[in-house]
């Protein structure tokens, strides 16, 4: 079994490739310094000698490149997953967030992810597209929300968090087992995937319990209202471990 995982060089797809080499899965990465995504004959040839089984894609990139590698799974019936991202939809309307609901996206990034979910349903009909929120690892560099909280502190002094804001996300572990999971078991159309999505917590309370989970005691939290979203991503809550499962201040404050 060998899988294609594009972003290796990122945050998340370092952690899926290692859950996939785990289950005795051979991984590929997309390597741009040989092959431009944007040279379609040399991309073509470099997917045909390397024949994967399936592909993930991860990276950062144009819609189109989605498009044309969700299109090469298509042709060779092969799983496909692409991560889209809890941005596609702005705080107005609220959420929580269905699959099936409107994405509102008023941010570039979020109407980003929104052309290449659509270049992919266009050109794989069985593709997957797992919507995911902020990840959180204590290691993994990049946009990982407990690094970025670290950042916060060192560079304002304090950490402000929103009691009114409800965000998708999830530890990047739980993350690349569920897509792990789509990969062998694909399912066609939109998947949330959200550790947040059943319980709600809101984001002051992630991070109190972070800060106690992860010894940060030098974090100077500011409780905040300044944004409200109720952000989560509905609908795959069977596919993740709840918060509480990771977080003992979380599970704490659900036994009381």
């Amino acid at each position: 079994m060998k899988w294609m995982i594009t972003g290796l060089g990122g945050t998340l797809a370092p952690v899926l490739a290692r859950e996939a080499a785990s289950q005795g899965v051979e991984v590929i990465g997309w390597k741009r310094d040989e092959v431009s995504p944007d040279d379609l004959p040399a991309s073509q040839a470099w997917l045909q000698a390397a024949q994967p089984d399936a592909i993930a894609h991860l990276g950062m990139g144009s819609p189109e490149w989605a498009g044309r590698l969700a299109a090469y799974a298509a042709r060779h019936d092969l799983p496909f997953v692409f991560t889209s991202t809890a941005m596609v939809f702005h705080h107005v309307p609220d959420g929580p967030h269905a699959p099936q609901d409107a994405r509102t996206a008023q941010d570039g990034y979020g109407q980003y992810k929104i052309a290449c979910e659509d270049a992919v349903r266009s050109a794989h009909g069985g593709a997957t597209i797992a919507r995911i929120g902020w990840q959180i690892d204590p290691t993994q560099p990049g946009n990982n929300m407990l690094m970025a909280l670290d950042q916060w502190q060192a560079s304002q002094g304090h950490v402000g968090a929103s009691r009114r804001w409800k965000p998708a996300c999830s530890f990047m572990a739980d993350t690349a087992q569920a897509l792990a999971s789509l990969l062998r078991r694909p399912v066609a159309g939109i998947v949330h995937l959200d550790s947040n999505a059943e319980e709600g917590h809101s984001f002051l309370e992630i991070v109190l319990a972070l800060r106690a989970s992860f010894g940060r005691a030098h974090w100077l939290v500011q409780p905040q209202d300044d944004y409200v979203h109720d952000q989560r991503l509905l609908g795959g809550e069977a596919r993740l471990a709840a918060l509480s499962r990771r977080l003992v201040l979380l599970s704490n404050a659900r036994a009381s």
